[in-house]
């Protein structure tokens, strides 16, 4: 581990320098990747820096403990000496969990798919709920949500919806979210007062660039039409819908949330290209199936990932035995400590194979 840290040390240097030569500024390109690689290395050199710093300490303050003879300046040597050990001990565990292999879609945007599952009205209710709490998440974190397809019900619900979340790192924390989302609660609609338990499924999906999904053309029909529900202005008096149908797959997407046909046609092929992106992405995991199954958030997406009940006010996430009383702020879109915690169990799920 030491050995890499020194050469990551070296490439920081190295890339410090070729900052300062005047034909980078030149070549934008060039400058874009030297400050992401800038960027990304910067949290590992920095706790390295710090770590070599804490080794010098201990060297120090051992050295003074059998040199000095006043008592006041080893005691001080003394605590010192506890100090450093103690960091030390936390940097260790910080630089392993900086030098884990990145997930390359980490740095993605996000398409997200909510759908209802079992409950009827009830679960279509959830599913608005649940994207009006990820607007709320996305808006705290200053992120750019676009619609993309949406199925309305008549009593505010939502058959189902898909979005796009724009914003750095959004794949890093979103990819936590997929899974079954259970409700627990006395419906509206029931006048009996029974608690009724409903589902939603939530689909996290990064987005896929050109390069990496070539479409066919001839793969591809694409049909448009005058956009259907609810609407303003140009909605159901123009063809501005778009449908996709790709024959390989079966995959059909429709989108209808934008005035122009253009613009609805460019969102149908982002989710279509993430979609057989995903498609990649799944494969590769079926084949590493046993790694999978020790890491948070990239499961299966029929498990029961959390259970929000209404009743007592309390948000469990099954897969980390995590219990918040909090359901209102969570609701609001308060969801970072369920994150984080998501976030450090799948690191230190991690950290445990790789000491296997």
């Amino acid at each position: 581990m030491f050995d890499r840290l020194e050469d990551l040390l070296i490439r920081m240097e190295e890339i410090l320098s070729e900052l300062q030569e005047p034909d980078v500024a030149n070549d934008q390109k060039r400058f874009r990747k030297l400050m992401k690689e800038q960027n990304d290395l910067s949290p590992i050199v920095e706790a390295y820096k710090e770590y070599k710093a804490c080794k010098q300490t201990v060297e120090d303050s051992l050295q003074m403990l059998e040199e000095e003879s006043d008592e006041e300046m080893r005691e001080l040597a003394k605590e010192e000496l506890n100090d450093s050990k103690a960091r030390i001990e936390e940097l260790e565990r910080e630089l392993k969990i900086l030098l884990l292999p990145k997930d390359p879609n980490d740095e993605k945007n996000v398409i997200v798919e909510i759908r209802a599952g079992a409950g009827g009205d009830e679960a279509a209710l959830f599913a608005a709920e649940i994207y009006r709490m990820y607007l709320h998440y996305a808006e705290g974190r200053r992120w750019k949500v676009e619609l993309v397809e949406c199925e309305e019900i008549g009593i505010g619900g939502m058959k189902n919806v898909t979005f796009m979340i724009n914003g750095s790192g959004a794949y890093s924390v979103m990819k936590y979210e997929s899974g079954v989302h259970r409700v627990q609660r006395v419906p509206e609609t029931e006048s009996g007062g029974r608690i009724h338990t409903s589902t939603i499924t939530v689909a996290v999906i990064p987005e896929a660039e050109e390069v990496d999904v070539q479409i066919d053309e001839k793969d591809i029909r694409i049909d448009v039409m005058r956009a259907s529900g609810n609407g303003g202005q140009c909605v159901n008096t123009t063809d501005s819908a778009v449908r996709l149908t790709h024959y390989p797959t079966g995959i059909v997407i429709y989108s209808q949330t934008e005035k122009s046909q253009l613009q609805n046609k460019d969102k149908a092929f982002a989710l279509l290209r993430a979609k057989l992106y995903d498609l990649e992405c799944q494969k590769q995991h079926d084949a590493e199936a046993e790694a999978r199954k020790s890491q948070i958030g990239t499961g299966d997406r029929s498990e029961k990932i959390r259970t929000y009940n209404f009743p007592q006010g309390r948000v469990t996430d099954h897969r980390i035995g995590l219990t918040l009383y909090k359901l209102d702020k969570i609701m609001n879109g308060d969801i970072q400590e369920i994150i984080d915690a998501c976030i450090a169990a799948d690191q230190s799920a991690k950290l445990a194979n790789m000491n296997e």
